[in-house]
């Protein structure tokens, strides 16, 4: 396969891994990868993570079955920061099963009738509050940004302050009808849905998968036959992750993590800006220096209210008067991102926290002004869903374990 070829391939691989459901309209140069490379792509997928790709006339389709994310949450549409709630998630759910039979021309008010039809079936229960009609104009919005709705007259925008508000929508059912994966059908409850996954597909399969997907796999996320296995083979994955998706894979004594040097290959960025990202790096810092790197929620408060009066000229005013608030999301992000783990009153910084220690580096060639500086460590961000990210601009890290290994060391864990 020639250079100009393996680049191709890997950028329609690495897209379809970010964006499962891939829309011609919306994605027309990715799209034309797909389509070239489909024969290539869909035997890379199927032999290598035992997913399943589908290809019609302006739409791709990656099945993910083979594992289930750390975090298999949905992004907002206008903000990636943030997850859709549990009840856009709810209503957006409602939605998709409304309108899978079509038709495909309808109006915004028949299709809030036909969702609460729905949520009747479903023992669902919908009101005209605006937090509902907000929730149902998200839920909206994702389908536009997915490619599976779009607005012929008037805007949706309007029914959240006047619930009388319409509009023309066309609605592409036979897209909507790619959206669930198989197991879905056949799944009689909540449990079956989550239950054993992935353990229809071969081992190799599953473990490539979930390294693929999530931020970091820990020693203590596998069983001891499992963790064998990955490291005796780990070089088979090792080419594999890169062929496919570009991805350095990093070996400690405590996991394994896929590294994206690109830093793209993800739907959520750590580090990353505002005041969420600033005080989640901050505390990573202030909860290292205790026992166990770990602590009650109490001193994550006093952590973070410490916090807010050291930074209030830069961190925003709302999370200011509500420390409770910026805890909850802090807690979330790094939970998300594999480096804490949260358990009733206390958190514990999981091993790749320690990437991001702050720590003093002398550069005899800097101004004399600026003769110590702080650097952090490499990135770790969650790929599409779940990737790696690394950040390498001089970083100096405080365990032992700083350099990367195929997997010959054992060394401590970033």
């Amino acid at each position: 396969m020639s250079r100009p070829v393996a680049q191709e391939l890997q950028r329609a691989a690495r897209h379809l891994l970010q964006q499962p459901l891939t829309c011609a309209e919306l994605n027309p140069e990715e799209f034309t990868l797909i389509r070239r490379h489909e024969h290539e792509l869909d035997r890379l997928f199927t032999q290598r993570l035992g997913y399943r790709m589908q290809l019609t006339a302006d739409t791709a389709r990656l099945y993910k079955s083979t594992v289930l994310p750390h975090r298999p949450v949905l992004a907002a549409p206008i903000n990636s920061k943030r997850a859709l709630s549990q009840r856009e998630c709810v209503l957006l759910s409602l939605v998709l099963a409304a309108v899978a039979s079509g038709p495909r021309i309808i109006s915004l008010r028949d299709l809030i009738d036909l969702v609460r039809t729905a949520s009747v079936d479903a023992e669902v229960s919908i009101s005209d509050e605006p937090m509902d009609r907000r929730a149902m104009i998200m839920a909206l919005k994702w389908m536009i940004a997915a490619g599976l709705l779009t607005e012929l007259h008037e805007q949706i925008d309007r029914y959240e302050q006047d619930s009388s508000a319409d509009a023309i929508l066309e609605v592409f059912p036979e897209r909507v009808a790619l959206l669930p994966l198989p197991k879905l059908s056949r799944a009689e409850s909540v449990s079956d849905l989550f239950s054993d996954s992935g353990q229809s597909a071969p081992l190799r399969q599953t473990l490539r998968a979930y390294l693929a997907e999530n931020p970091v796999m820990y020693r203590e996320d596998v069983s001891d036959y499992e963790w064998s296995e990955m490291r005796r083979r780990l070089g088979e994955d090792v080419a594999t992750l890169d062929e496919l998706f570009g991805l350095r894979v990093e070996v400690r004594a405590e996991g394994i993590a896929a590294i994206d040097p690109m830093g793209k290959l993800s739907d959520q960025l750590f580090p990353t800006t505002g005041t969420v990202g600033h005080a989640a790096l901050l505390l990573i810092e202030e909860v290292l220096k205790m026992p166990d790197a770990s602590c009650s929620i109490d001193v994550v408060d006093a952590c973070l209210e410490k916090l807010a009066k050291t930074y209030q000229r830069i961190w925003a005013k709302s999370f200011l008067e509500d420390v409770r608030s910026l805890r909850l999301q802090v807690i979330d992000l790094l939970d998300n991102m594999r480096l804490c783990e949260s358990s009733g009153n206390a958190i514990r910084l999981l091993p790749a926290a320690a990437r991001f220690r702050v720590t003093a580096e002398t550069d005899s060639m800097s101004d004399a002004a600026d003769t110590t500086s702080a650097r952090r460590s490499s990135a770790l961000s969650t790929q599409s869903r779940k990737s790696t990210q690394k950040k390498t601009a001089k970083k100096k890290s405080k365990s032992s374990g700083d350099n990367d290994s195929n997997g010959n060391g054992q060394q401590s864990l970033w």
